[in-house]
């Protein structure tokens, strides 16, 4: 059981709430309503899987970095808890469950597997090379409501490119803000990020910039899809969760920029899935 928890801490499996209500926004919105047990089963399971081995992957790439981190001490590759070959393992029995659910799914979901899975390779090696490293998070987070579309009705409309768009900023944004306690020791190694290359405060400012065309974006969603007013006030909910968590940070004080902190983020995701459910349900009935 030790190693079992351990292999859950090293793949974060508490941040799925990050990815996974979007993935379940996406396929309710392409159904109109409660999609099948059998597709949201199989959505859930392929985000399982791919979430799985991104961050094993992350963690493997990157377990050179983390050594010396001084806040990454305690991660289960960093202690030796999760050895290394345990990390490949598992790496590769998450990505076969992806595609095995993928499979399971509309047609073109296994024929475009790799476009979902690109990302998640390339991002632990961005930080070698960009400071647009953010933005290559938020492309592999943004197949998740797109995927789930997929998944459900086999088409990719404008407006799930929107959804996805705005799922995608919103996570390269917080990105950045959390990649603000790390100046110092990304410059000492040589590594690149948005605070980095603009300063703190440059970067406080672009994702503050990034989460106002989040926002747009999912009110441009609701649009496109004719949503019921009742969404609308789950967007102006995530946009107070934003509002206050921009708040209580600047270029002088990143001490609130916690583990709570980070968590709290989930709540976008959450109450927009929450507020997407009451909206179909409400033009439905």
């Amino acid at each position: 059981m030790s190693k079992l928890k351990a292999h859950l801490d090293n793949i974060a499996l508490s941040h799925s709430v990050f990815a996974l209500p979007f993935a379940y926004m996406g396929a309710f919105l392409a159904a109109g309503g409660v999609p099948s047990g059998h597709d949201l089963l199989w959505i859930t399971l392929a985000m399982v899987g791919a979430r799985s081995a991104a961050l094993a992957l992350n963690n493997f790439i990157d377990l050179k970095y983390d050594r010396l981190h001084p806040r990454f001490t305690q991660r289960p590759m960093v202690t030796g808890v999760v050895k290394p070959w345990e990390a490949v393992l598992l790496i590769a029995g998450s990505l076969l469950l992806f595609l095995l659910a993928a499979a399971q799914l509309h047609p073109l979901c296994l024929k475009l597997w790799p476009v979902a899975l690109i990302p998640l390779v390339v991002y632990p090696y961005m930080k070698r090379f960009s400071w647009a490293c953010h933005l290559v998070l938020g492309l592999a987070l943004s197949a998740a409501p797109v995927g789930a579309w997929i998944a459900v009705r086999g088409d990719v409309p404008p407006a799930v490119l929107i959804l996805g768009l705005a799922v995608g900023v919103w996570i390269a944004a917080f990105d950045v803000i959390y990649g603000c306690q790390d100046v110092a020791f990304d410059k000492a190694h040589g590594l690149n990020s948005m605070p980095v290359r603009f300063g703190l405060e440059g970067a406080l400012r672009l994702s503050k910039l990034m989460h106002v065309v989040s926002i747009a974006g999912f009110i441009l969603v609701g649009n496109f899809l004719n949503l019921h007013s009742v969404y609308y006030v789950g967007v102006v909910m995530a946009a107070a969760v934003l509002i206050y968590q921009h708040s209580i940070v600047s270029p002088t004080d990143l001490s609130r920029v916690t583990q709570q902190y980070f968590m709290r983020n989930g709540l976008v995701g959450i109450v927009l899935f929450i507020f997407t459910v009451v909206a179909l349900l409400s033009r439905n009935y």
